[in-house]
C-alpha cells in the first residue's frame, strides 16, 4: 500500500470516528503521513480532501464551537459515506465484500488505530461503532481468515498443520496468493514452498492455528493468476437421495434441492462434496435418516454401523 493511500485511509477513519469537527492542526498531529513544513502539510491536506471528494466522500466543514469564530474543523458523517457502484453482479458484490473485509482488518490496526488514540488524548472523543459503515462484514468458517488475508496483503508466508484425506496431519508452508469459495467451502491458494508447486487447501481441513512468517523479501503473485482456475481441479459435487423422518434433521433439510412428501418421511435430494462428512452427519441423526442412493454411500454407512456393533456389541 502506498504512503498516500495509507494516509487517505487513516484520514477517512479519523474523520468518520470523531464525534465533533476536528481542526487541521489536530489532524496533522494525529494522522500519520502529514510531514514537512506547515505549507507542505496544507498542500497535502487540500489534495487529500479533493481526492476523497472525487471518490464521493462528503466532508463537512464546521466550527468546533459555533459561538466563537474558532478554526474550521472537518468530519465525515457515516450516512454521507457512500460510493455509487452502479450495476454490478452478485459475484462482483462477493469479491468486493471480501476485499472490504481484508481492507477493514488492515485499516483498524497500526497507524489508523494510533490516530484515534492520539485524538482521544487531545480530548476528541471517537466512536468506533460508527466504523462498520466503512465496509460490509464477511463471515467465514475459519477463525484465522484474517491472518490469511493479512499475509496476502503483506506478502508473508503462512504455516499450518493440514489434514490429508486419510486424516494424517502434515505441516505445510505456503506463499498465499488468494482465498476463494467453491461449493460452500473456503480455500487458500498459493505456492507450496516445499513442493515448489501451486496448491489449494481447504480451510476446514487446517488443524490448529495458522502462523504468519514475516519476510524481508516477500514474494510476487504471478501476473494473471486466477484463483478460480486453481479450483477447477477440485472434486465436483455428487448427488444423494435421503429419506428423513418428518420434523427431524433440519441441517440436512436446509441443503435440500428437492423435497417429496412420503407421509411419515420426506425424501430429499442434495449435493455433497465430502462423502465421509455426509456419512458422519447421517450417523449423527441415527434412525431418523436413511440413505437411498448412491449405493457406495449406503455401503459406507453399513460398514460404519458394523464397526460400531463390533466395538460396542
Amino acid at each position: 500500500m502506498s504512503r498516500k493511500i495509507e494516509r487517505l485511509i487513516n484520514l477517512t477513519i479519523a474523520l468518520l470516528a470523531t464525534k465533533r469537527f476536528i481542526t487541521k492542526s489536530e489532524i496533522f498531529r494525529s494522522v500519520e503521513g502529514y510531514e514537512g513544513s506547515d505549507e507542505t502539510k496544507e498542500r497535502m491536506f487540500e489534495r487529500d480532501k479533493d481526492d476523497l471528494r472525487n471518490l464521493g466522500v462528503v466532508i463537512e466543514v464546521g466550527s468546533f464551537d459555533p459561538v466563537f469564530e474558532d478554526e474550521a474543523g472537518y468530519r465525515i458523517k457515516p450516512e454521507g459515506y457512500e460510493l455509487d457502484l452502479g450495476s454490478i453482479t452478485g459475484t462482483q458484490v462477493a469479491l468486493l465484500s471480501l476485499a472490504a473485509e481484508a481492507w477493514r482488518g488492515a485499516a483498524l490496526d497500526g497507524a489508523a488505530h494510533s490516530a484515534l488514540t492520539k485524538l482521544r488524548s487531545m480530548g476528541v472523543e471517537s466512536d468506533l461503532d460508527s466504523l462498520p459503515a466503512i465496509a460490509p462484514r464477511l463471515n467465514t468458517a475459519h477463525k484465522d481468515f484474517q491472518v490469511i488475508t493479512t499475509a496476502i496483503a503483506k506478502r508473508a508466508q503462512i504455516s499450518f498443520h493440514y489434514l490429508t484425506q486419510t486424516l494424517l496431519s502434515q505441516v505445510r508452508t505456503i506463499e498465499p496468493y488468494a482465498v476463494a469459495t467453491k461449493n460452500s467451502y473456503w480455500y487458500v491458494a498459493g505456492l507450496d514452498v516445499a513442493k515448489g508447486q501451486l496448491r489449494t487447501f481447504r480451510l476446514d481441513r487446517i488443524d490448529g492455528q495458522i502462523r504468519s512468517i514475516a519476510s524481508e523479501t516477500g514474494f510476487d503473485i504471478p501476473e494473471g493468476f486466477d484463483v478460480f482456475d486453481s479450483l477447477k481441479s477440485e472434486a465436483s459435487l455428487n448427488e444423494a437421495v435421503l429419506d428423513i423422518r418428518k420434523g427431524k434433521a433440519q441441517l440436512l433439510r436446509s441443503t435440500a434441492l428437492t423435497i417429496t412428501d412420503l407421509g411419515e418421511w420426506d425424501r430429499i435430494t442434495m449435493n455433497y462434496l465430502d462423502a465421509s462428512r455426509l456419512v458422519d452427519l447421517v450417523l449423527w441423526h441415527g434412525q431418523d435418516v436413511l440413505i437411498i442412493s448412491p449405493k457406495p454411500l449406503r455401503d459406507n454407512i453399513v460398514a460404519r454401523l458394523n464397526e460400531i456393533v463390533e466395538l460396542h456389541g
